[in-house]
């Protein structure tokens, strides 16, 4: 098990779905390292005054949160929208913090979800090609590895560390010329099995504020990898007609929470059975009015709102 001295500060993001984030909470305390993780949560400003009862509801629920080794709370006094504040916050904890995991208001997760997160920082803590931990997968219909490496990173359930944080580039435009002088636009885009790139270009254009497509580009440029269970340990519950930019879907459902998943060093390289599961799952999406929920999702993750 997991000690309690390596245990990474856990940070939460919420704006005004406070049933979202009393499920969330909830899950996250049924893991047992819970009580000894230190809790960072920062609750987004009202876009408009008809959402200010609503975020008041989020603090109210924050301000009584317990259960925790501490709890700092941070309330937005405007609207950032969620890319701004997650930026801020991840930089602002990891200026203070060797690693982090990073959670959303609408993602539930599984008793083991902790557990697999700190044991997979510690042991991939000093592997710099390494970029971060996720939680989730996709429900891929090929059998996968108990753990394996894709190229990039992700953005629901993750975790990082300082030293691949820095690596973050803020400028689209900057991540958009230097995959298209790589001639990597097609390999960025799983073989042109999702519109990453294009995801990338609408950022630049103003069309979305997506912070997680800068992320997985900023790591993808530089050759960085991110662990995926190979058994989904988060279910993202967003996808009900709650969010900004969501619509209700299960495309993106799973099996999800059942038991703990081993975990041991494996060879850091992209793996190419992870890889080939993604692009059929993908592939097999790309025609469903449901593909264009997930491409939102990820383009916009309700910002700004």
């Amino acid at each position: 098990m997991t000690q309690s001295t390596s245990l990474a500060p856990i940070v939460v993001f919420a704006y005004a779905r406070v049933d979202h984030l009393q499920r969330m909470i909830e899950s996250l305390k049924a893991n047992p390292q819970a009580a000894d993780c230190h809790l960072h949560v920062y609750c987004d400003g009202p876009r408009s005054p008809a959402a200010v009862d609503a975020t008041q509801a989020v603090r109210a629920f924050v301000d009584g949160l317990q259960g925790f080794a501490s709890v700092t709370r941070t309330y937005r006094d405007s609207n950032f929208g969620l890319a701004r504040s997650i930026v801020s916050g991840v930089t602002s904890v990891l200026e203070r913090h060797d690693s982090v995991i990073v959670l959303e208001d609408d993602l539930l997760l599984s008793p083991h979800f902790l557990a697999y997160m700190n044991d997979a920082l510690a042991m991939y803590r000093d592997d710099t090609q390494v970029a971060s931990i996720h939680g989730y997968c996709y429900p891929v219909q090929e059998p996968v590895p108990e753990t394996f490496f894709m190229k990039g990173a992700d953005c629901w359930g993750w975790g990082t560390w300082a030293r691949a944080w820095k690596h973050f580039e803020p400028d689209g435009r900057v991540l958009l010329r230097q995959l298209e002088q790589r001639r990597l636009c097609a390999s960025f885009d799983l073989d042109r099995s999702y519109p990453f790139t294009r995801m990338l270009r609408d950022q630049i254009r103003g069309r979305n504020d997506s912070w997680a497509i800068r992320w997985h580009a900023s790591c993808y440029l530089q050759g960085m990898l991110t662990l995926y269970p190979g058994r989904s340990l988060v279910e993202n519950l967003g996808m009900d007609n709650s969010g900004t930019h969501c619509a209700q879907t299960d495309v993106y459902a799973g099996p999800t929470l059942a038991r703990p998943v081993r975990l041991e060093r494996i060879a850091l390289e992209e793996s190419d059975v992870g890889r080939r599961a993604f692009v059929r799952f993908f592939r097999a999406s790309a025609e469903s009015l449901v593909d264009k929920v997930k491409r939102r999702l990820f383009a916009w993750r309700k910002a700004p709102r």
